[in-house]
C-alpha cells in the first residue's frame, strides 16, 4: 500500500514538474504579447501626425490580440496623460511634451489551478495580467 500511495504522489509531483513550464510561457507570452501592442500603440499615438489613441486604433489592437489567442473582449485598455487632459480625442491632441499612458489588462483565466493542489498560493479570478506604457507626444499643430 505504501508504494501505491509514494507512486501516486511522485507521478503526480512528476506530472505538475513536466507540465507547470508550460503554462507559465503563456502567461510569458501573454504578458510579451499585451506589452508589444501597447508599445506599438504609444509609438503610433504620440507620433507628431496624432498625439492621441482613439477608439478605431484600439479596436484594431484587438483584432491582432485576437490573432495569437486572447479573447477580445476580455482586452482592456486604459488610455490617459499626464496633465488630465483626454488622451483619446483626435480633435484635442495632447502637445507635444505631454504625456501619454496606455494601460492594458487581461485576466489571468485560471492558468495557475495547477499550483493551488501543492499548496502554492495563485491569483484571485479578480486580479490581471497588467502591462502600461508612457511616452511622450510629438504633436505640433
Amino acid at each position: 500500500m505504501k508504494q501505491i500511495l509514494v507512486f501516486v504522489l511522485f507521478a503526480s509531483l512528476f506530472c505538475w514538474m513536466m507540465f507547470s513550464p508550460i503554462y507559465k510561457h503563456v502567461l510569458v507570452m501573454r504578458e510579451a504579447m499585451l506589452q508589444k501592442e501597447v508599445d506599438y500603440l504609444l509609438e503610433i499615438g504620440a507620433s507628431a501626425s496624432r498625439g492621441y489613441i482613439d477608439e478605431p486604433m484600439l479596436r484594431q489592437a484587438r483584432e491582432r490580440l485576437e490573432q495569437v489567442g486572447l479573447r477580445t473582449e476580455s482586452v482592456l485598455f486604459t488610455v490617459s496623460s499626464t496633465n488630465g487632459q483626454p488622451a483619446d480625442n483626435p480633435s484635442m491632441p495632447l502637445l507635444r511634451g505631454t504625456g501619454l499612458r496606455l494601460t492594458a489588462s487581461y485576466p489571468y483565466e485560471g492558468m495557475f489551478r495547477i499550483d493551488s493542489l501543492i499548496g502554492i498560493d495563485v491569483p484571485g479570478e479578480e486580479q490581471l495580467i497588467v502591462v502600461t506604457g508612457l511616452k511622450m507626444s510629438e504633436f505640433v499643430p
